[in-house]
């Protein structure tokens, strides 16, 4: 089953948020804290969205946190996918295609037109996953990241 997050999911979405830099070989870099995902899903103003894969026993086990991207060139928004996340376990249990289905749904249901989201180059087994359900690499695309020192050195106006 897959919903909408609901503030009680935001112990068990920050765990898996862990599990998946552990993953990925950065858990030095997953710093975010119950206190700022429950402000970011659920606060005054949310930016950021989140869904929930359940089992059969209704355990979370899995999720998809994404935010709102606009195209210039399409004149619509559309779902930019930070994180999807299905624990080891479940995995081949359809739990992250019916996430992505959801979020795709929710594009066409709204009227957004495309949905996107990154993948490390060395994670071939979900490479071959997204390209299973029709996605594409971006390859004529190369994504960049000011953080830490440097985007505070540009920020600050002395580099």
């Amino acid at each position: 089953m897959i919903r909408s997050a609901d503030i009680t999911d935001v112990p068990v979405i920050r765990d898996m948020i862990r599990e998946l830099a552990t993953y990925e070989k950065v858990p030095h870099e997953a710093r975010a804290t119950e206190e700022q995902l429950r402000e970011a899903l659920f606060g005054a103003r949310p930016a950021v969205f989140a869904h929930v894969a359940e089992s059969d026993e209704g355990e979370v086990v899995g999720f998809a946190l994404w935010f709102l991207s606009f195209s210039t060139w399409r004149g619509v928004h559309g779902i930019y996918l930070e994180d999807l996340y299905v624990r080891p376990g479940v995995r081949g249990g359809g739990h992250g295609k019916a996430l992505l289905a959801e979020l795709a749904r929710t594009c066409v249901e709204r009227g957004y037109e495309r949905l996107e989201w990154s993948v490390l180059r060395w994670n071939a087994p979900t490479i071959a996953f997204y390209e299973a359900l029709g996605a594409r690499p971006q390859e004529e695309w190369s994504v960049y990241r000011l953080m830490d020192d440097a985007l505070r050195k540009l920020g600050s106006g002395t580099e």
